[in-house]
């Protein structure tokens, strides 16, 4: 944010960048789903109810144009496809954890 006020027109701050990349309604939960290990695509969207096809593949894509996964593709038939976190996307952890705790301690507040 320090850079925003040096450049009061600047259009984005690093807090934005960070929702960009990690925003929206999938990308976290993927993320979430990779922080325990590889998956591969069917996996992933069993455990995301409700992501399409279609979602899911652009969601990894713009993941992995980003940095944050890496997409190893195995050269057999049928293709064999896997996700992982690199090492970028494994620096998220913290920042996930941290929402986490601060959505328990929402919760709380909201039940007190």
């Amino acid at each position: 944010m320090k850079a925003e006020a040096e450049n009061p027109n600047r259009l984005t701050c690093e807090v934005e960048t960070t929702l960009k990349i990690i925003g929206g309604r999938w990308k976290v939960l993927i993320i979430r789903e990779l922080m325990t290990g590889i998956k591969r695509f069917g996996e992933l969207q069993r455990a995301l109810p409700g992501v399409t096809q279609k979602m899911l593949t652009q969601q990894l894509r713009e993941m992995e144009e980003d940095g944050i996964i890496h997409r190893q593709v195995y050269a057999q038939i049928p293709p064999k496809v896997e996700y992982s976190l690199t090492p970028l996307g494994e620096s998220l952890k913290p920042i996930l954890y941290a929402m986490h705790d601060w959505a328990v301690q929402y919760y709380d507040k909201l039940n007190q």
